[in-house]
Protein backbone atom coordinates (compact mmCIF):
# COMPACT_ATOMS: atom_id res chain seq x y z
CA UNK A 1 0.00 0.00 0.00
CA UNK A 2 2.96 2.51 0.79
CA UNK A 3 4.60 1.95 -1.89
CA UNK A 4 2.05 2.01 -4.43
CA UNK A 5 1.02 5.47 -2.93
CA UNK A 6 4.34 6.66 -4.84
CA UNK A 7 5.88 7.44 -0.87
CA UNK A 8 9.58 7.77 -1.68
CA UNK A 9 10.50 6.10 1.95
CA UNK A 10 9.13 3.82 4.66
CA UNK A 11 9.99 5.60 8.46
CA UNK A 12 10.37 3.43 10.46
CA UNK A 13 9.85 4.31 14.47
CA UNK A 14 11.43 2.16 17.07
CA UNK A 15 10.95 2.46 20.36
CA UNK A 16 12.04 0.88 23.27
CA UNK A 17 10.06 1.36 26.05
CA UNK A 18 12.86 3.14 28.30
CA UNK A 19 13.94 5.80 25.84
CA UNK A 20 10.40 6.47 24.84
CA UNK A 21 7.28 5.07 27.25
CA UNK A 22 5.94 3.52 24.27
CA UNK A 23 7.27 -0.07 22.47
CA UNK A 24 7.69 -0.80 18.58
CA UNK A 25 9.78 -3.48 17.20
CA UNK A 26 13.28 -4.47 16.59
CA UNK A 27 15.68 -5.44 13.85
CA UNK A 28 14.19 -8.82 12.90
CA UNK A 29 10.99 -7.90 12.47
CA UNK A 30 12.28 -5.11 10.07
CA UNK A 31 14.52 -7.84 8.47
CA UNK A 32 11.47 -9.69 7.93
CA UNK A 33 9.87 -6.87 5.98
CA UNK A 34 12.67 -6.00 3.93
CA UNK A 35 12.50 -8.44 0.95
CA UNK A 36 9.19 -7.63 0.97
CA UNK A 37 9.63 -3.86 -0.45
CA UNK A 38 11.22 -2.01 -2.86
CA UNK A 39 11.60 1.47 -0.83
CA UNK A 40 14.49 3.25 1.17
CA UNK A 41 13.82 1.78 4.59
CA UNK A 42 14.74 5.07 7.07
CA UNK A 43 15.01 3.52 10.63
CA UNK A 44 14.62 6.45 13.34
CA UNK A 45 15.72 5.34 16.62
CA UNK A 46 13.80 6.03 19.61
CA UNK A 47 16.01 4.13 21.93
CA UNK A 48 18.90 4.46 24.88
CA UNK A 49 22.47 3.46 23.76
CA UNK A 50 21.63 3.69 19.93
CA UNK A 51 25.19 2.55 19.61
CA UNK A 52 24.81 -0.61 20.26
CA UNK A 53 22.09 -1.19 17.79
CA UNK A 54 23.76 -0.02 14.48
CA UNK A 55 25.28 -2.44 12.99
CA UNK A 56 21.95 -4.77 13.72
CA UNK A 57 19.55 -2.03 12.09
CA UNK A 58 22.41 -2.11 9.39
CA UNK A 59 22.00 -6.25 9.01
CA UNK A 60 18.12 -6.16 8.99
CA UNK A 61 18.32 -3.75 6.15
CA UNK A 62 18.12 -0.35 7.12
CA UNK A 63 19.07 2.29 4.67
CA UNK A 64 19.18 5.63 6.96
CA UNK A 65 19.50 5.42 10.69
CA UNK A 66 18.80 8.77 13.00
CA UNK A 67 19.10 8.35 16.29
CA UNK A 68 18.75 10.82 18.79
CA UNK A 69 20.80 13.53 19.91
CA UNK A 70 19.50 13.36 23.82
CA UNK A 71 20.40 9.48 23.90
CA UNK A 72 23.79 9.21 23.70
CA UNK A 73 27.26 11.21 24.68
CA UNK A 74 29.19 10.21 21.44
CA UNK A 75 27.26 11.68 18.58
CA UNK A 76 30.18 12.59 16.71
CA UNK A 77 31.38 8.93 16.48
CA UNK A 78 28.27 7.14 16.04
CA UNK A 79 27.04 9.24 12.96
CA UNK A 80 30.95 8.32 11.70
CA UNK A 81 30.05 4.95 12.31
CA UNK A 82 26.45 4.70 10.30
CA UNK A 83 28.30 6.35 7.16
CA UNK A 84 30.77 3.79 7.65
CA UNK A 85 29.11 1.29 7.92
CA UNK A 86 27.25 2.87 4.33
CA UNK A 87 24.04 4.07 5.31
CA UNK A 88 23.12 7.79 5.36
CA UNK A 89 23.20 9.40 8.72
CA UNK A 90 20.71 11.43 10.94
CA UNK A 91 20.38 13.04 13.79
CA UNK A 92 17.21 13.57 16.00
CA UNK A 93 16.25 16.31 18.17
CA UNK A 94 13.33 16.53 20.55
CA UNK A 95 11.43 19.87 20.92
CA UNK A 96 12.70 21.30 23.54
CA UNK A 97 16.43 20.33 22.97
CA UNK A 98 18.09 23.29 21.15
CA UNK A 99 20.11 23.48 17.62
CA UNK A 100 23.28 24.18 19.52
CA UNK A 101 23.33 20.98 20.51
CA UNK A 102 24.19 19.63 16.67
CA UNK A 103 26.15 22.81 15.76
CA UNK A 104 29.52 20.56 15.66
CA UNK A 105 28.03 17.64 14.45
CA UNK A 106 25.94 18.80 11.36
CA UNK A 107 28.91 17.91 9.30
CA UNK A 108 28.47 14.13 9.97
CA UNK A 109 24.51 14.49 9.19
CA UNK A 110 23.07 13.45 6.11
CA UNK A 111 19.58 14.43 7.53
CA UNK A 112 18.71 15.88 10.59
CA UNK A 113 15.19 15.16 12.24
CA UNK A 114 13.75 17.58 13.54
CA UNK A 115 10.37 16.11 16.14
CA UNK A 116 7.54 18.56 16.22
CA UNK A 117 5.64 16.30 18.77
CA UNK A 118 7.07 14.18 21.81
CA UNK A 119 8.52 11.31 20.42
CA UNK A 120 6.57 8.29 21.19
CA UNK A 121 3.20 8.30 20.27
CA UNK A 122 1.29 8.40 17.03
CA UNK A 123 -1.71 11.10 16.37
CA UNK A 124 -0.19 14.08 18.07
CA UNK A 125 -1.18 17.44 17.57
CA UNK A 126 2.35 19.48 16.18
CA UNK A 127 3.84 21.95 18.45
CA UNK A 128 3.85 25.29 16.37
CA UNK A 129 7.02 26.96 17.46
CA UNK A 130 8.91 24.25 16.80
CA UNK A 131 8.32 25.26 12.92
CA UNK A 132 10.49 28.37 13.80
CA UNK A 133 13.14 26.03 14.62
CA UNK A 134 12.85 24.36 11.86
CA UNK A 135 13.73 27.66 9.72
CA UNK A 136 16.82 28.69 11.49
CA UNK A 137 18.46 25.02 11.26
CA UNK A 138 17.88 25.83 7.63
CA UNK A 139 19.39 28.90 7.94
CA UNK A 140 22.51 26.81 9.84
CA UNK A 141 22.65 24.55 7.07
CA UNK A 142 22.75 27.03 4.21
CA UNK A 143 25.31 29.23 6.53
CA UNK A 144 27.68 25.40 6.17
CA UNK A 145 26.89 25.31 2.40
CA UNK A 146 25.85 21.87 3.65
CA UNK A 147 23.60 19.39 1.85
CA UNK A 148 22.42 18.25 4.95
CA UNK A 149 18.59 17.54 4.79
CA UNK A 150 15.52 18.76 7.22
CA UNK A 151 12.90 16.15 8.55
CA UNK A 152 10.37 16.32 10.06
CA UNK A 153 7.79 14.29 11.99
CA UNK A 154 5.06 14.67 14.07
CA UNK A 155 1.39 16.17 13.96
CA UNK A 156 2.40 16.76 9.71
CA UNK A 157 -0.31 16.53 7.56
CA UNK A 158 -2.25 18.37 4.86
CA UNK A 159 -2.91 21.01 6.64
CA UNK A 160 0.11 22.32 7.48
CA UNK A 161 2.38 20.67 5.17
CA UNK A 162 2.92 24.38 3.13
CA UNK A 163 4.31 25.64 6.31
CA UNK A 164 7.14 23.07 7.10
CA UNK A 165 8.26 23.03 3.65
CA UNK A 166 8.30 26.94 3.66
CA UNK A 167 10.08 26.80 6.84
CA UNK A 168 13.12 24.83 4.88
CA UNK A 169 11.65 20.94 5.04
CA UNK A 170 12.93 18.66 2.74
CA UNK A 171 11.13 15.13 4.44
CA UNK A 172 7.79 15.15 5.67
CA UNK A 173 7.06 12.07 7.93
CA UNK A 174 3.33 11.23 7.95
CA UNK A 175 2.17 8.18 9.82
CA UNK A 176 -1.39 8.95 11.26
CA UNK A 177 -2.24 11.47 8.24
CA UNK A 178 -1.58 8.96 5.64
CA UNK A 179 -3.13 5.68 7.41
CA UNK A 180 -6.06 8.32 7.64
CA UNK A 181 -6.19 8.93 4.44
CA UNK A 182 -8.79 7.27 2.14
CA UNK A 183 -6.95 8.06 -0.96
CA UNK A 184 -3.00 7.60 -0.05
CA UNK A 185 -2.29 8.31 -3.65
CA UNK A 186 -3.65 11.44 -3.84
CA UNK A 187 -2.14 12.53 -0.12
CA UNK A 188 1.35 11.70 -1.56
CA UNK A 189 1.05 13.12 -5.13
CA UNK A 190 -0.33 16.71 -3.14
CA UNK A 191 2.34 16.68 -0.88
CA UNK A 192 5.25 16.17 -3.59
CA UNK A 193 3.94 18.58 -5.19
CA UNK A 194 4.45 21.41 -2.57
Amino acid sequence: MIEDSGADWIHIDVMDGHFVPNLTFGPPLIKMFRPHCRLPFDVHLMIETPEKWLEAYRDAGADRITFHIEACNHSHRYLCAVREMGLASGITLNPQTPLSAIEYVLEECDQVLIMTVNPGFGGQKLIEPVVEKIKKLREMIDSKGLKTMIQVDGGVGLQNAQRIIDAGADILVMGSAFFAANDKKSLVKEIQSL
